[in-house]
């Protein structure tokens, strides 16, 4: 084991013990590596790696704290690193958002408030007939965020959130252009909406089915157009 990862290691255990909880101050550098056997340097380099997937944030002048370590703060690495993907991996990120959107939207079919269905409403209704793909990329990252905050399941709305850059913007920027499809993305979504309102989880389940499933196959046929160019 590299001494880098022996130290995040120990710095893990000590979370996961107990010995250092949310919120808590780090020892002082020399006095954890002494207690922890590392050298100054292994331990640096260990905090950096914490604190870039947050699980420890270091304050300039004032020391390095164990963040709330909740689910929406740790998942955010996943959404940099889903900024990194391939064109050829989006199907992959697309497939994985088959089985999580369905679910988010069944749940918050259960559980949405009037006031983040209106909010819905208020956004679809703002963007218009023909939007251009900016706005249209804009309007689908929101409302696809707001079903999965509504689903009130932190973790499943992270993973989607961060899911939601090659899984939505790839598809829907190639596609936009092409045919109605900005107006079938339109229609699936105030079709959801119209389900959730009557807070039939089956029935916003099945049209988020058929939503994402209909992304899959514009970028799909887009793709396959590119290729023969």
């Amino acid at each position: 084991m590299a001494v880098t990862d022996e130290a995040i290691e120990k710095i893990k255990d000590m979370i996961l013990s107990g010995a250092l909880r949310p919120g808590d101050r780090l020892p002082k550098e020399s006095e954890l590596a002494a207690g922890l056997g590392l050298s100054r340097n292994s331990l640096r380099e260990a905090v950096r790696a914490l604190s870039l997937v947050r699980v420890l944030d270091v304050r300039q002048g004032d020391g390095t704290y164990v963040t709330s370590l909740d689910p929406p703060l740790l998942l955010q690495t996943l959404g940099f690193v889903a900024d990194f993907h391939r064109d050829d991996a989006v199907h992959e990120f697309l497939a994985v958002r088959r089985f999580l959107e369905p679910a988010a939207t069944a749940l918050a079919a259960t559980r949405i408030t009037e006031a983040e269905l209106d909010a819905l409403g208020a956004r679809l209704d703002a963007l218009g007939a023909a939007p251009s793909t900016a706005e249209l990329v804009a309007c689908d990252l929101e409302f696809h965020h707001g079903i999965g905050r509504a689903s009130g399941n932190s973790v499943l709305c992270s993973l989607l959130d961060g899911l939601s850059g090659p899984a939505t913007l790839a598809p829907v920027r190639r596609g936009a252009a092409r045919g109605d499809a900005a107006g079938r993305t339109l229609h699936e979504h105030r079709e959801i909406l119209a389900a959730l309102r009557l807070r039939d989880a089956e029935a916003a389940r099945s049209w988020a089915t058929a939503h994402v499933a209909g992304v899959e196959q514009r970028f799909r046929s887009t793709s396959c157009v590119m290729r023969d160019r």
